[in-house]
């Protein structure tokens, strides 16, 4: 077999005895690494410890792992305007995210006969975030309802990078300011003795 090193030097070829022994003479194991190599390649190593970190390796991964996941966001055509920006700021979360977000307009009744009212809302949200996202997929009629789809400008792992290091510098910065948010409960619980104060000695008008 040919024989590679705790260190990933080259022993060369030797029989299996040879190595048998350069293994309990380490005290490491003797791993078969590319079984059909002519001849076989085999490493000395700590099993235990390759499959330790080869599991954190794997793990690492998978949480950086980027899934693309498509939102959906439902509105009325008639919308009125506090809905209309409760439902854009879900939209503008979910680009900032780095998620997708798929916008239904959906008709009822008469409102069926007025597809350009779902489709100039449409054309409003989308120039109302054009700074997060884009139109990936143009308005589109769907049976009753008119569908489009908005695509984030920024990459999910970009997002994911950036809520991690704001996640990170909020415990930094607890962590260096241990008083802080103590100390504005404090004045907020002595400014409430106060207003109540004020309130009942407020004189009664006539």
């Amino acid at each position: 077999m040919r024989l590679v090193g705790p260190s990933g030097e080259q022993v060369g070829i030797v029989p299996l005895a040879k190595a048998l022994e350069l293994a309990q003479e380490y005290d490491l194991d003797l791993v078969e690494v590319a079984a059909n190599a002519r001849p076989p390649v085999c490493k000395l190593m700590d099993y235990g410890k390759f499959k330790y970190e080869s599991a954190m390796k794997a793990r690492e991964a998978r949480k950086n792992q980027a899934h693309t996941v498509i939102k959906e966001m439902k509105l009325r055509p008639k919308i009125d305007p506090h809905d209309y920006d409760t439902k854009k700021g879900h939209v503008v979360r979910f680009l900032k995210q780095g998620d997708k977000v798929k916008i239904t307009i959906m008709f009822r009744g008469r409102e069926q006969s007025r597809p350009e009212l779902g489709y100039r809302l449409l054309q409003r949200l989308a120039e109302d975030v054009q700074d997060l996202g884009f139109v990936e997929s143009n308005p589109k009629q769907d049976g009753r309802n008119m569908i489009m789809v908005l695509g984030p400008h920024k990459k999910k792992t970009e997002a994911m990078a950036e809520a991690r290091q704001a996640q990170e510098a909020r415990k930094a910065d607890a962590k260096a300011n241990p008083g802080k948010s103590q100390n504005a409960a404090e004045a907020q619980a002595d400014e409430a003795p106060e207003a109540a104060e004020a309130q009942t000695e407020a004189p009664a008008e006539a």
